[in-house]
């Protein structure tokens, strides 16, 4: 619904046009009318209506300064001319005033609902038009946001001319003058579990406003979101020495409003200063290498890159005895002493002078000898594999020595289930070789624990209480119990000799063939033999 003020100094003329029109049924609200453009120009002013009708000749002040003050103040105010035969000199200068139409008087309902109509049609027009702008510009805005973000990133990470990166900080509208350049990256030192995944993205926001806030007034100064919830910032200044100063405490500050205001602690690495914009990248990266430090040097921390270039001249060598306790440990099963090689492992890597680099290293070195003592034992390592496929890649997303302590004890101790799963798969493996071998040596009189150890290679006082332990019965026990019921087959199903069956079971001595038989059954072989004939014992 557009609104319209009536102005004439002629009371018949206003009421007439005001009473013949049904105003809402062509779009409009008549919010009023006025005898003069003195009058008129207060009620614009203070209802600003979208349409006014108004007479030309008019006291105090006509129609023609009454459309000129519109005009200047008000734009987009339609202005309608009632003029006569005689007003056609004012009518061309109204044109001058870009009025949007004249009506003759005198003025029929007819000629008002025609332009009525014309003017609603061309008002839709345009507040179509306008709102499709609005609409492109707020789209425009919220893509530029995003495009900002994309240039930034690109900046901070991939190769660019340098007419290409001047162009977009000019279109971007930001401010980095140089001719000096320093990047500061800002990472929280805990992150969510999957399940809280939104939460990592909410913390990141909120530190990213945090960095908006702190570098709102900073001259020459870009901070925008970067990989893996990282937010990263672009200083740049003319003095090496108050740029250096000026990341120091704006770092500071982000670091403490962090953990005052958000509860949560965070580290910010910064880069090296560089001098050209192309440059720019290699200042990121470094500070991001600056933020990978935490891991040695602890969290909530502010890491400059050039204190940490000289690290790394520590032996990769040291902590040689450290694995070889812990992979000894793993052999043994023992988790107590895997436990402290662990905590004696850890305890070196915070204490030496060594990269990044060499300590992921060293790290790596310890995983690759657990997976090698586990295949030499004969386990594949599939369960620890098999929950760990991740097992390398997810190092490198730690982000302090407790978390590789603890990822590694978690690791290992899966080995040592590997391990103990491997050894009772080994061992009962080797018990059913030994009883087997019985089995097909029984009639040997040589047959012996000794025998049969050698067959499996263990050793006989393990292999008695490995053995004990499998079938319930000492290995004398059971190669006698073997023996007699082979030689209870042989007494019910041949006619061999006693002497003959005391043979073919591993008994050169008959007679003590002949007591072990009677122990063993109550009966003397022939005693056996006779009531298996006559029916008289069950086998």
């Amino acid at each position: 619904m557009y609104t319209i003020l009536i102005v004439d100094d002629e009371p018949i003329v206003r009421e007439g046009i005001r009473n013949r029109i049904q105003w809402a049924d062509h779009g409009f609200e008549c919010i009023g009318d006025c005898e003069n453009g003195r009058d008129a120009l207060e009620a614009v002013t203070r209802h600003q209506p979208d349409v006014v009708l108004t007479d030309i000749n008019m006291p105090y002040m006509d129609g023609l300064e009454l459309s000129r003050h519109i005009t200047e103040r008000f734009p987009k105010t339609k202005i309608i001319i009632l003029t006569g035969f005689d007003d056609f000199e004012y009518a061309q200068q109204a044109v001058k005033l870009q009025v949007t139409d004249f009506i003759l008087k005198p003025v029929t309902s007819a000629e008002l609902r025609e332009m009525l109509g014309k003017l609603k049609l061309e008002m839709d027009e345009e507040r179509g038009h306008t709102e499709h702008l609005k609409r492109l510009k707020h789209q425009l805005n919220e893509s530029l946001v995003l495009l900002k973000e994309r240039f930034l990133e690109r900046l901070a990470s991939s190769p660019m001319k340098r007419s290409e990166i001047e162009s977009k900080l000019s279109y971007f509208d930001i401010p980095l003058p140089g001719p000096l350049y320093i990047a500061m990256a800002a990472d929280m030192d805990e992150l969510r579990t999957d399940e809280q995944h939104v939460d990592n993205e909410l913390y990141a926001f909120a530190l990213y406003n945090i960095m908006q806030e702190i570098l709102a007034g900073e001259p020459g100064a870009a901070v925008f979101r970067y990989k893996e919830n990282k937010v990263m910032t672009i200083l740049s200044g003319s003095d090496e020495k108050e740029l250096h100063a000026r990341a120091q405490e704006l770092a500071e500050d982000i670091r403490g409003s962090t953990k005052q205001f958000m509860k949560f602690t965070v580290t910010v690495g910064i880069g090296t200063i560089c001098r050209e914009l192309q440059d720019i990248r290699y200042s990121c990266k470094a500070a991001e290498a600056a933020l990978e430090y935490r891991l040695l040097i602890g969290r909530d921390q502010v890491v400059h890159i050039t204190d940490l270039e000289k690290r790394g001249s520590g032996p990769l060598l040291d902590g040689i005895e450290t694995e070889t306790a812990l992979v000894s440990a793993i052999r043994a099963g023992t988790g107590s002493e895997v436990k402290a090689s662990i905590r004696r492992l850890i305890s070196e890597l915070g204490s030496a002078s060594i990269s990044i680099e060499l300590c992921y290293v060293r790290v790596l070195r310890v995983m690759l000898a657990v997976l090698q003592t586990l295949m030499e034992i004969g386990s594949n390592g599939n369960e620890l594999m098999g929950k760990e496929k991740r097992l390398l890649s997810d190092l490198y997303s730690f982000r302090s020595l407790d978390e590789i302590e603890r990822w590694l004890n978690e690791v290992c101790e899966q080995a040592l289930r590997d391990v103990a799963k491997t050894r009772k798969d080994i061992t009962r493996s080797q018990m059913l070789e030994a009883v087997d071998f019985i089995q097909r040596h029984y009639e040997d009189a040589e047959l012996s624990i000794k025998t049969v150890c050698s067959r499996i290679f263990m050793s006989t006082s393990y292999f008695s209480a490995l053995f004990k332990s499998h079938t319930g019965k000492t290995f004398v026990e059971y190669v006698t119990e073997v023996r007699m019921e082979k030689a209870k087959e042989l007494l019910k199903h041949s006619l061999l000799k006693t002497y003959e069956i005391a043979a073919k079971t591993g008994y050169q001595d008959p007679q003590y063939f002949s007591v072990l038989f009677k122990k063993h059954t109550g009966d003397t072989p022939t005693e056996y033999r006779n009531k298996m004939a006559t029916g008289g014992v069950q086998p």
